[in-house]
């Protein structure tokens, strides 16, 4: 009887396994890889929504290489990856900040993620009112003597610099908690040896925190920079694209979507996708380059103090 009664829970454990693991299996084949497939099938075609395909080869690609205004856009995300980079390095500085003992720090961090929660259709209508000439952004600068400011979704020499604020802005708190938790589970007894040993703030973030969190630091790099790339809200709502703002993703929608070009712009989200595939790519090559002594630097400090007091014993004993 407790044997039939053992083989039974173990077919039920199994089926409960097999169902949560071959749903999601399941699912992900028929929403993401079978419209990935037909994306890159599509991308050897002359089709539009209605129109009958016609193949035409490797037609399309040759297109985006030798049209300007298909690549163009790419060096428009030069701009959001300045800003990525200093936002990592922003949500770094406030993480550090914010986990040690600081007044009200769950309310400034409750402040400071508040954006990432909103949706970025919302924020993009948001910023689009706030740069409006004559309306939040000039009124606030002009409290402070400010008279003459440019059109800031027009004037080609800083719009972009305003899409790219509009982003650090809301992305900048998702970063920011990610530090925090890496950087809250680092060991306290290294602080209090540190603070023994006579280490200021600056030697206990760079001896400490940073080899302790340089995953986090290297995934964050990795994912807001392959994610400027890809960025849409901001330019579509904001600008749709106008005054030179136009990224390769909202130029690929207006193809799409407007052009009814599909196969073109199925044949540029696969070189988009090659792009973000390159770029992760070479970031980690430049990681794994720059984390090549990673054993002498993953060392706690404690163990560092403990194997340079070794040394110099030896020394002293060889003398």
């Amino acid at each position: 009887m407790n044997k039939s009664l053992q083989h039974s829970r173990k077919r039920q454990q199994m089926k409960v396994i097999l169902a949560f693991s071959i749903i999601p299996l399941v699912l992900l084949i028929v929403f993401t890889y079978l419209p990935f497939g037909a994306m890159v099938r599509y991308s050897f075609y002359d089709m539009t929504y209605t129109r009958i395909k016609k193949f035409v080869g490797l037609k399309n690609y040759v297109t985006i290489f030798t049209n300007k205004k298909y690549i163009a856009p790419l060096v428009t995300s030069l701009y959001y990856m300045a800003g990525a980079v200093v936002q990592v390095f922003l949500a770094l500085y406030l993480a550090t900040i914010l986990s040690s003992a600081v007044k009200a720090k769950n309310l400034w961090r409750g402040l400071i993620f508040f954006p990432y929660l909103i949706s970025g259709i919302a924020i993009g209508f948001i910023f689009k009112f706030y740069y409006t000439k004559g309306f939040v952004l000039d009124t606030v600068l002009s409290w402070f003597g400010v008279a003459n400011t440019p059109y800031w979704l027009k004037d080609k020499a800083v719009n972009n610099w305003s899409l790219v604020y509009s982003s650090v802005w809301r992305y900048l708190g998702q970063n920011m908690v990610l530090f925090i938790g890496a950087i809250m589970s680092v060991d306290d007894t290294l602080y209090e040896a540190a603070e023994v040993d006579g280490a200021n703030k600056w030697q206990q973030f760079w001896h400490i925190i940073m080899p302790s969190i340089k995953t986090i630091v290297t995934l964050n790099i990795i994912l807001s920079i392959t994610g400027s790339l890809s960025a849409f809200e901001a330019p579509f709502v904001i600008t749709n694209g106008q005054n030179g703002t136009g990224t390769f993703f909202t130029t690929m929608n207006t193809i799409a979507h407007t052009n009814q070009k599909v196969g073109l712009a199925s044949a540029m989200a696969v070189f988009l996708l090659v792009v973000i595939l390159l770029c992760s790519g070479a970031q980690k090559l430049f990681f794994k380059f720059l984390y090549r002594n990673a054993n002498t630097e993953d060392e706690t400090y404690a163990a560092m103090k403990k194997r340079k007091k070794e040394m110099k014993s030896a020394k002293k004993e060889a003398v």
